[in-house]
């Protein structure tokens, strides 16, 4: 094992919060090379963490070592002001909520679709620069680290299995097939077509990287579809209450009323379900529903054909929104101003994302829209969702923290945040944009309520479904019945214009992700009471 707290241990005895903060980040780049390539460390380039048990357990001690300063540092005379108490709060909430889901068993039943610390090991290769012959060098030592890191992943699902701590089975389905498609077969795996544009002097060194990589990816494929499906088969997909409550103190930051948010998304779910109906009725007058107006739009509404054309079309989209807001509603700096439209990899969820730039901005910001082997998109679909990822909203919030660096802490600018804080803001942002005249006609307006009641309808059947809460008897859909995934799954089709395998994805990472997705409407009311 190593020095897991290098840094924090030299620090002086009058550090403050701040450079406890900073330093608890550099040992944590240590530990976790993954974090250190998207902050734009090039140390990190060749290496991966290790997913084992122990691993793990080396990230725990780097927690309680950095709350073990922290707790000297708030004694320290520098403390005393507002720029370090903020810095320190923040800290201390993270890291406790770090620790209370180490304490929780909880990394020994991580499967998703989203989220794994296989997504994490392909999605990092994404994002390293491949311009020189260096980077495609540093490309070729990490891939040699793709085997051992999925090896440890194994082993905390092993021991998951021992101490009877499943992941659900309706996510290990799901991520069985993306193993199968990343691993590939007939035809070459992700990272054989990753390499495929490397230098021909490395040619045979990133092949042969490459394939131990794909081989090791089919090894975990298949425990997962021989021993670990079997094994979960009978386990609930839900997570019930007490596991529901950690994860939301987690992505949330905050003790939720869970009854009261339950009964928030419903009462959003009733306004935005009035609005949708004016809406729709100016783009089909007389449709039965407002998805019955969107069912005509996907086939009559704008279209954007082609998936070069609707990365171009996106990449405008942002360009535009920064002309039209720099100067009027923010100020931005001009490395700020840069974001990137990319396509997703293939074999990932369906849900579009986006990755903050590097801390020196070699790397911009980037949005991503995963295609699911589609060439055609309505526009209704996308506008608002990239005012969500790219700009006002992910874009500008958290390339702006990176943006101020000098005056906050590094941790604070880069990996100090709360899921529900930045899923807010990019909520409200969407909303914005509508206050701001920016989606003016009823299509790109539909497609927005739209959004906007995916996410009420997050709160009503993440929580319902994992809680197993009652239905209300005013409810249009099962009144009085307890949820299930199986009716959240009902539901969320019969309440939204979006596509059968996105539905059937996003209801997948609710299930392997708790609480989460419950932040967008929960931190956009934070917004707005803050507005």
């Amino acid at each position: 094992m190593t020095d897991i707290a290098d840094t924090l241990s030299a620090l002086p005895p009058t550090a403050s919060p701040r450079q406890v903060a900073d330093a608890y980040l550099e040992d944590l780049i240590r530990l976790d090379p993954i974090t250190g390539t998207f902050l734009g460390v090039r140390e990190s380039a060749t290496r991966l963490p290790d997913f084992s048990p122990a691993g793990r357990a080396e990230s725990a001690a780097l927690f309680r070592a950095a709350l073990a300063r922290l707790d000297v540092a708030d004694r320290c005379p520098d403390a005393d002001t507002d720029v370090e108490r903020r810095c320190s709060r923040l800290l201390r909430e993270r890291l406790n909520a770090e620790l209370a889901v180490y304490a929780a068993g909880e990394e020994f039943r991580v499967v998703s679709n989203t989220h794994s610390p296989m997504h994490a090991v392909r999605d990092v290769f994404a994002v390293m620069p491949t311009e020189s012959e260096e980077d495609w060098r540093a490309i070729a030592e990490r891939l040699q680290a793709v085997p051992a890191a999925v090896e440890g992943y194994r082993d905390c699902l092993a021991l998951g299995l021992k101490q009877q701590m499943y992941g659900g089975p309706r996510p290990t389905a799901a991520f069985v097939e993306q193993l199968t498609e990343w691993a590939g077969g007939e035809k070459p795996g992700w990272f054989e077509e990753f390499v495929a544009a490397g230098p021909e002097s490395l040619r045979a060194e990133l092949d042969s990287a490459a394939q131990k990589a794909n081989e090791s990816v089919a090894v975990l494929r298949d425990w997962m579809r021989e021993v670990y499906t079997p094994a979960v088969a009978e386990a609930s997909d839900a997570v019930g209450r007490e596991r529901y409550v950690l994860w939301s103190r987690f992505f949330n930051g905050t003790e939720l009323d869970l009854h009261e948010a339950y009964e928030y998304g419903w009462s959003e779910y009733h306004r935005l379900l009035t609005e949708m109906r004016a809406e729709a009725e100016k783009v089909l007058p007389g449709a039965e529903s407002p998805w019955a107006a969107l069912r005509h739009l996907d086939e009559h509404g704008t279209h954007i054909e082609g998936v070069a054309e609707v990365q171009a079309w996106l990449q405008k989209l942002m360009d535009e929104a920064i002309e039209e807001l720099d100067g009027a509603h923010f100020e931005l700096a001009e490395r700020v101003r840069k974001v990137e439209a990319r396509i997703a990899p293939q074999g990932g969820g369906a849900a579009p994302y986006y990755y903050p730039p590097a801390e020196d901005f070699s790397r911009p910001g980037t949005t991503w829209l995963p295609t699911m082997g589609r060439t055609r998109f309505p526009v209704y679909d996308l506008v608002s969702t990239w005012y969500h990822e790219g700009v006002p909203g992910h874009h500008l919030q958290l390339a702006q923290w990176v943006h101020l660096a000098d005056s906050l802490s590094r941790y604070q600018t880069t990996i100090g945040w709360v899921s529900a804080n930045c899923e807010g803001w990019a909520l409200y942002a969407e909303r914005l944009m509508d206050q701001l005249g920016f989606l003016g006609d009823p299509e790109r307006r539909l497609g927005y309520l739209d959004a906007q009641m995916m996410r009420a309808l997050r709160v009503i059947i993440d929580i319902g479904m994992h809680v197993e809460l009652e239905i209300p008897a005013d409810s249009p859909f099962h009144p009085g019945e307890r949820w299930t995934p199986d009716l959240a799954e009902e539901f969320f089709r019969a309440h939204s214009g979006r596509p059968t395998e996105f539905v059937s994805s996003e209801l997948t990472r609710y299930l392997s992700m708790p609480a989460q997705a419950i932040g967008y409407k929960i931190g956009e009311r934070a917004w707005l009471l803050g507005r």
